[in-house]
């Protein structure tokens, strides 16, 4: 029997006993180091060859990761460490850094209990690693810090010890400042991060050694001796006295939760149903007798099993040939298989105790975000609110009649997989419309679907997202019903701010139907709205609302679900390019209705009520918004000068520029419509001396120069006449 074998028999017994488990994830800025540093830790828990760890990277086994040499894929391994005389079992995530694969990071924060942020000691802390930190924190996933790229510090900045110890300052208070301002008391102090507790480490993934205060004082290491050895190229030595899998895992065992701990702080954030019913009960004690409660947080199409749901298990225990439920569907789903991960290896279990991660086949329905349960009615854990959202369309269709229904059933998949990308299917043209959160997540996606699930497509040039709102307050319009036997009188203006932001941020739920119309009255008026106005929420449609304020209308009330039809097509289509609305606020002032139910139906109320919406936006002035991307420039000053004429051709808006040593940080904002072909144009014009990043920041209205022009072209290529229609011809 292997060391590898062994350790999977030994993986299995350990899972029984949640005290010696622990769910940890790394998480960090692109390229700061996380998956050499996950493959370090596998390698040193006996789980790959050593001499190949950093190199073999692998946790990036998808051939266009290693291509690319990104991560892609938040990828699963369990291994077994021993420390303190006992052995534990780790459940380790490795998560991307791009930001265009920002929701799989989210998703698997949900799984986990502990989190490595890595930082680049030459680069600091960087806009994703701040997006980070908050998500995990949102989720209540403790911290852990390792400093990276120590050696590139002393080696190639020539730094001297005290500057060091000053750089590593530096960071830990950044870190700390965002703990202390996105925890509750006494969280926020209890888990900052502190090297004298051995909760910060420092070291280097790639050379494979990694140094904290405790395993110091124990071994008689010091920063002294670490200067030495990186600057005399010896690093090898330091790997054997100080090995990083040593330093971490033992970091991860002493100051992550076990699940029976974390699950007592998070339950209560992560799911909102009755904490004295049994499944509440059961997570909240992580107890292996209570029901399951499963939460998916990945899909993987294997070509042997199908669909992978990966996960956290919070409570009971899931066995082969269980029948279990997904939230949100009709029918019972049968467990297949039940496994453990390593890298690309599933390994066939019998049964699996809450408090571990695990990967079942079998659940057909099951999408990233579902929850699994052996009870039907289960109340669902909190939806999992993302940071941003698809601003980038590409049109797809099959090369081939014959593929297009094996497409369709791909892009079912692939959305299925991947909830940050939205898919419309448009089986009238065969146009399948592919939304994304930019250029590379598009690329590689289309790339996925020709290679992994072989189907040959043509794809448009990337479009923009764009979104629809008004200037201000309208006047109250009137909408009459194709037999003028209805009139409605609408009037729309901009939802306040602060709404919108909680909408986004989860704190106001905008899924399914209203269920406490009092508490969210009032938490409405105090985030801005008028008190009448807060009680007359009928429903929400993403961040619009419509609101009822007539008073004692007759026939309102039987006549009212169809005017939240039609309030939900104005919203999905705009009167200005047919694109969605945002942020939009549709108040119904008062109705007259026809006596006859007949003379009131769908083929009535539902136009009449669509167009008194995008009457009363013609009135507010409707404005075409654009989505904003915030760009991070690192480069040296000599290239500057064209880093920065890059941003101005494409209407970027410098937000500040400062040097750091030798380089110099831009922060611009520019629209995502002129952001199309930079990775190209920026590396040309800085000799490919610039790093850069984005992250998507909201949208703005289009400069109303340009709106007229954009919109002409928006709806000429959805086969529009070029002008949108005014006022008058909504008043029917």
């Amino acid at each position: 029997m292997g060391r590898k074998e062994d350790n999977i028999a030994r993986a299995q017994a350990i899972s029984k006993n949640p005290e010696f488990i622990r769910n940890i994830g790394t998480a960090a800025h692109i390229d700061h180091g996380k998956t050499t540093l996950s493959d370090n830790l596998i390698a040193g828990a006996g789980m790959m060859s050593e001499d190949l760890a950093g190199k073999q990277l692998m946790l990036d086994f998808d051939e266009q990761e290693q291509a690319r040499g990104i991560t892609i894929n938040a990828a699963n391994a369990s291994m077994v460490h021993r420390y303190g005389g006992k052995e534990y079992l780790i459940n380790l995530i490795d998560t991307p850094g791009h930001v265009d694969f920002g929701g799989d990071v989210t998703r698997a924060m949900r799984a986990l209990d502990g989190v490595i942020i890595l930082v680049c000691a030459v680069e600091g802390i960087m806009p994703q690693t701040e997006t980070v930190i908050r998500q995990a924190l949102k989720e209540r996933v403790r911290p852990v810090l390792f400093i990276n790229k120590v050696d590139r510090l002393i080696n190639e900045l020539k730094v001297t010890p005290e500057e060091m110890q000053k750089r590593f300052t530096t960071i830990i208070t950044e870190v700390n400042r965002r703990i202390i301002s996105q925890l509750p008391e006494p969280l926020n102090k209890q888990w900052q991060v502190r090297p004298e507790d051995g909760s910060v480490a420092f070291g280097s993934a790639f050379h494979n050694w990694a140094v904290n205060v405790p395993y110091m004082k124990k071994t008689g290491i010091n920063f002294k001796d670490v200067y030495e050895y990186c600057k005399n190229n010896d690093q090898k030595t330091l790997a054997k006295k100080s090995p990083v899998h040593e330093i971490l895992l033992s970091m991860a065992i002493e100051h992550v939760p076990n699940p029976l701990d974390a699950q007592k702080i998070r339950i209560p954030v992560i799911w909102k149903g009755d904490m004295e019913s049994d499944v509440g009960k059961s997570m909240m004690h992580c107890d292996a007798s209570g029901p399951v409660a499963l939460m998916v947080t990945k899909i993987i199409v294997d070509p042997h099993a199908g669909e992978v749901a990966m996960g956290r298990l919070f409570s009971g225990t899931l066995t082969r040939g269980q029948e279990l439920w997904v939230s949100g569907m009709p029918n019972v789903q049968r467990s297949q298989t039940v496994s453990l991960s390593v890298g690309a290896d599933r390994i066939p279990i019998d049964h699996m105790e809450c408090g571990n991660i695990v990967a079942v086949a079998g659940l057909k329905d099951a999408m990233a975000g579902s929850t699994v349960s052996s009870e039907k009615g289960m109340e669902p854990f909190e939806k999992i609110s993302h940071y941003t959202e698809p601003v980038v369309t590409v049109a797809l269709e099959a090369k081939h009649m014959k593929d297009l229904p094996k497409l369709v059933e791909v892009l079912r998949t692939v959305a299925k997989a991947d909830p940050s990308i939205q898919v419309e299917i448009n089986n009238e043209t065969g146009e399948h419309l592919m939304s994304g959160m930019g250029e590379l997540h598009l690329e590689i996606t289309t790339y996925r679907i020709v290679n992994d699930h072989k189907v040959e497509i043509k794809s448009s040039p990337p479009i923009v997202v764009y979104r629809e709102n008004v200037r201000g307050r309208s006047q109250v319009f009137e909408g009459k019903s194709p037999n003028k036997h209805n009139r409605f009188f609408v009037e729309v203006s901009p939802l306040e701010q602060p709404i919108v932001d909680a909408i986004k941020s989860g704190e106001i739920s905008v899924e399914g139907k209203i269920k406490d119309a009092k508490e969210l009255a009032r938490k409405l008026a105090e985030l801005g709205m008028e008190k009448d106005e807060a009680k007359g929420v009928v429903m929400f449609k993403d961040n619009n609302v419509f609101i009822d304020g007539t008073k004692g209308i007759q026939y309102l009330n039987e006549t009212i679900e169809l005017c939240k039809q039609g309030f939900e097509e104005a919203m999905n289509l705009g009167p200005l390019a047919q694109e969605k609305v945002m942020g939009l606020k549709v108040k119904l002032m008062d109705a007259k209705l026809h006596e006859d139910s007949i003379h009131r139906g769908p083929a009535q109320v539902i136009p009449a009520f669509r167009s008194a919406v995008y009457g009363a936006m013609c009135l507010g002035q409707r404005v075409l918004m654009e989505p904003l991307t915030k760009i991070f420039i690192n480069c040296p000053e000599a290239v500057m000068g064209d880093a920065l004429r890059e941003l101005q051709q494409r209407r970027g808006v410098i937000e500040d520029i400062k040097q750091e040593g030798e380089a110099t940080i831009i922060v611009a904002k520019a629209p995502v419509a002129e952001m199309f072909g930079f990775a190209s144009a920026i590396r040309g014009a800085t000799q490919g001396r610039a790093l850069w990043s984005t992250e998507n920041s909201g949208f703005v209205p289009v400069p109303p120069e340009l709106q007229t022009k954009v919109v002409a072209e928006i709806r000429t290529r959805k086969g529009l006449k070029p002008e949108p229609y005014d006022a008058a011809y909504y008043s029917g």
